[in-house]
């Protein structure tokens, strides 16, 4: 219910904020099963727009535990189906509560393979977490402006979802397994972004001190 409620929020914000917000593919959103759904990571509030493209299907993601120890957003982040990771030593939980979440729940799971969006490099886990659970990895791709001031600028904001990612012929998640699904997650935002605007470029965002 909360969960409704706050995705709900923002997309009235987004109306509010940006009119010119769309979502092209939703058809290949997976209807009757929950998946995981992952995205490039290249701004904090694209969660909020893949999530809200994706309605009514509810989401579990991840969060850097600092952002927990703040008691109004820890209430805020648990309601919505968060959990913390520690990025440092991130330890098994990473993978195992997506994982019996995905097997014992109706949520699906929203990962950033790159784990920063200060970084493009793909890491493993959402290869691991979709083997484990037998579930589809869903690509998603964000293109708009990158600052939230930005937004009010009326700039074209686009949410694509591609076709579900299969990975039923990888029959080992060793180290070429994982390297094989993290090529073709990559290669899925490329298509995706491509398909939006040919000339996509992504501008990656100067790093702060604190992310």
């Amino acid at each position: 219910m909360f969960y409704t409620f706050i995705v709900g929020l923002v997309g009235f914000l987004v109306v509010l904020i940006n009119t010119n917000t769309h979502f092209e593919g939703k058809e290949n959103l997976p209807k009757e099963e929950n998946y995981v759904l992952v995205g490039p990571h290249r701004t904090w509030y694209e969660p909020m727009f893949f999530a809200l493209g994706a309605m009514p299907r509810r989401f579990s993601f991840m969060a850097k535990k600092e952002l927990f120890e703040n008691p109004i957003l820890r209430f805020i982040l648990v309601k919505c189906n968060a959990f913390p990771v520690d990025r440092d030593n991130p330890g098994p939980s990473v993978i195992k509560t997506p994982v019996r979440t995905l097997k014992n729940t109706d949520l699906s799971v929203m990962i950033f393979p790159s784990g920063s969006r200060y970084s493009d490099e793909l890491k493993g886990g959402a290869a691991l977490v979709s083997k484990m659970s037998r579930k589809k990895i869903v690509p998603a791709v964000f293109q708009g402006p990158l600052t939230f001031w930005k937004l009010w600028t009326k700039k074209r904001v686009t949410v694509k979802y591609g076709e579900p990612i299969d990975i039923s012929d990888i029959k080992k998640m060793d180290k070429e397994g994982i390297a094989e699904v993290e090529r073709r997650m990559q290669e899925a935002f490329d298509k995706l972004d491509k398909e939006i605007n040919p000339d996509f470029v992504y501008v990656r965002p100067e790093k702060k001190v604190v992310e």
